[in-house]
């Protein structure tokens, strides 16, 4: 069967392929052989600076080269790659011969050739190539993805900052709130969560086949290994690896920070899944009308609907990648001994779980744009629900000492349809202040909003 869109066995690289075409270069095994080759090609150019007799400072012409391959590394590249790994049956020994197969014709480079994975365990290279995707992958993508619907819902909270809306805890009519405080309270979770992504310290190490420079000390014993790896993990690239040095590790990086990661944009996840089922409930309300696409169907038996399915399938992928994210970070900080495989293996999911993840963000980012606020619904919800009143009657009448104030506002209004007029000959009844009476009998539920609005502007 040749291989197409509708033949893929994931919808990632099947139905939403188009959607992920900024991941792609960076999670799939092409970009991992990409970042495999940078590794190794700043490790060789770093020691050749090492000041080594058996390996002098490369000329300007090699270093330009190699940094080309780097550069220009192409699907042909990796597919020569894996051909070479037919043979090997060992995918970083098959990049390590794709590197020198580059020397033959560059006799400078030929005559250094057994510098290129020097001293070198299979996890040094994989390790810092991991962090490298999960760089690019954050930096590219899904900070990116995330800033744009902060962005988006900042937007919509400033302008329906003064938009009166009913609250319903517990799924019951509560005290009034604007539609942009509401949507600003989702702008500060998000903004929140965004920073604790922004901030986990990608980490890598380089020191060997059990992480103490074993082989490194054998060849020079007076050689300080572990500056010297620390300078080549931490120098900016494309001299270095631009991560954070991890002086302490068995053969592989612990992935502690890995977890840290994923828990994040997994919490980041979680928030956005509560607003998609908030959103889908105010559609379902009426508050939020979708705008039509041309041609689109909502039901194939009932011509009227117009279906939030954005943010049902912002909701679905959000629950898809944090399951896969949520495994990785349980699993990935343990290993048996030494090392065992069985990180190998899951790593190679990280971008089916960040390649969900990033669908969730591009369905949710559809399903906002299309929305426009119905205040007319919004209003009349609001004004059918004068029983939210009570709270504020029951509250002044605490002030002025009124014996029984709560008790005497839930007989009023618990369980009923509540009227104007009824609160109305309430208030004029009670011994408070008149100018507190002329106050409450003023008072409107879309007036009772306390701060919301003030609130909503500064999100």
């Amino acid at each position: 069967m040749t291989l197409s869109t509708i033949s893929a066995l994931s919808p990632l690289d099947g139905r939403y392929a188009g959607r992920l075409a900024p991941l792609r270069p960076l999670m799939s095994e092409q970009g991992y052989m990409h970042k495999r080759v940078q590794v190794e090609i700043c490790w060789f150019i770093a020691l050749s600076d090492a000041g080594f007799a058996e390996f002098r400072p490369l000329t300007p012409g090699a270093r330009t080269y190699l940094l080309g391959l780097v550069k220009n590394f192409s699907e042909a590249d990796g597919l020569a790659i894996k051909e070479i790994e037919k043979t090997t049956n060992h995918d970083v020994k098959a990049v390590e011969y794709w590197i020198k197969s580059k020397f033959d014709a560059r006799p400078e480079l030929k005559a250094a050739g057994e510098f290129v994975h020097f001293a070198c365990t299979s996890e040094d290279i994989n390790n810092t190539s991991h962090a490298l995707q999960l760089k690019g992958a954050r930096e590219q993508v899904i900070l990116p993805a995330l800033d744009g619907l902060i962005a988006t819902l900042r937007r919509m909270a400033h302008d329906w900052a003064d938009v009166a809306m009913l609250s319903r805890t517990h799924g019951q009519t509560a005290s009034p709130t604007t539609v942009g405080k509401e949507i600003a309270n989702v702008v500060v979770r998000l903004a929140a969560a965004r920073e604790r992504i922004a901030g986990v310290k990608l980490l890598a190490k380089m020191n060997g086949a059990v992480g103490n420079y074993n082989a490194h000390l054998a060849a020079w014993p007076d050689f300080d290994w572990e500056s010297f790896s620390r300078k080549v993990v931490e120098t900016p690239e494309p001299v270095g690896l631009g991560l954070t040095f991890q002086p302490y590790s068995i053969q592989i990086e612990p992935h502690d920070y890995m977890a840290e990661l994923f828990d994040a944009v997994a919490r980041a996840n979680t928030i956005l899944v509560d607003w998609s089922r908030d959103m889908w409930g105010y559609i379902s309300l009426g508050y939020f009308r979708q705008r039509l696409r041309e041609g689109e169907i909502g039901s194939s038996t009932m011509p009227h609907k117009v279906n939030p399915i954005d943010f049902e399938n912002a909701e679905g992928n959000f629950g898809l990648a944090n399951a896969l994210l949520r495994h990785l970070s349980e699993k990935l900080p343990i290993s048996r001994w030494q090392r065992d495989l069985t990180d190998s293996t899951v790593l190679r999911n990280m971008g089916v779980a960040l390649g969900y993840a990033a669908l969730g963000y591009h369905s949710l980012g559809i399903g906002l744009a299309k929305v426009q606020l119905n205040e007319a619904a919004v209003a009349e919800d609001l004004d059918a629900s004068w029983e939210v009143l009570a709270e504020p009657i029951q509250t002044v009448m605490r002030r002025y000492a009124v014996p029984g104030a709560y008790e005497k506002l839930k007989e009023v209004t618990r369980g009923k349809t509540v009227r104007a007029e009824d609160l109305h000959a309430l208030i004029r009844s009670l011994e408070i202040p008149e100018g507190e009476k002329e106050r409450l009998l003023a008072l409107t539920p879309a007036g009772y909003t306390g701060k919301a609005a003030e609130l909503a502007r500064r999100a």
